[in-house]
């Protein structure tokens, strides 16, 4: 009776011991995925994401919120709380397209940029159209994954690709049409601006949304 309760003890023990170091190995994983895990490209003096975030947690590695149904998705803007969603809810879009996110998940206190990035400005968009010079848009298209021909050059590296929008009211738009980015901004009204590659155009258009809308999000650094 000694030896089998002397074996429990060890063998809570062990449970506690390793189960604690995979616990501590998973979140060094976890953190790691979540800051450096990324592609990155040099376009002109700034440095880049070449891919589009796709990240489930903040910062301090919180969880943000899914919301898969369009009830979900109305609910958690009108409640101004972040949400994530891949789109049309397949997780396949979201390995090549990244995640859609509200603009409360990029403004939480909890943080969304990796340490060292943030979210590029409408002065970062300009800087990188400036430096792409003629039809920055065509050359920040990808050169696959767009619809009716619309591909385009990628000379800068960016990698565009038309991974849509997801609207105030849960409904999806405009994959292979339309890639939408967020332009990080302080204002305090329900209005927010996205960055906008059209299938018809090779400019890169500025389009005044509601915060509760999903869209993509890229990163430049510090």
């Amino acid at each position: 009776m000694k030896k089998m309760f002397l074996g429990f003890i060890i063998c809570c023990l062990s449970i506690a011991i390793f189960g604690c170091s995979d616990n501590q190995e998973s979140k060094k994983i976890h953190k790691k995925t979540r800051q450096d895990n990324f592609k990155k490209v040099k376009i002109g003096s700034q440095i880049w994401m070449a891919e589009n975030m796709n990240v489930s947690t903040f910062r301090n590695e919180e969880t943000i919120p899914m919301a898969q149904t369009e009830e979900e998705w109305k609910r958690a803007g009108k409640k101004k709380q972040p949400a994530w969603c891949y789109y049309e809810n397949d997780k396949r879009n979201g390995d090549h397209y990244g995640k859609l996110y509200n603009y409360f998940a990029l403004n939480d206190s909890r943080g969304f940029p990796p340490k060292g990035w943030h979210i590029p400005t409408d002065a970062d968009w300009k800087k990188l159209e400036k430096f792409l010079g003629e039809n920055p848009g065509f050359k920040m298209k990808s050169i696959n994954g767009w619809v009716d021909k619309g591909n385009g050059t990628n000379e800068g590296g960016f990698s565009g690709f038309p991974g849509g929008y997801r609207s105030s009211n849960g409904i999806f738009y405009f994959k292979g049409e339309n890639g939408y980015w967020w332009i990080y901004n302080k204002t305090k009204s329900n209005d927010a601006v996205c960055c906008n590659l059209n299938l018809k155009y090779n400019f890169l258009i500025r389009r005044s949304v509601t915060k509760e809308t999903g869209f993509s999000v890229r990163c430049v650094k510090d």
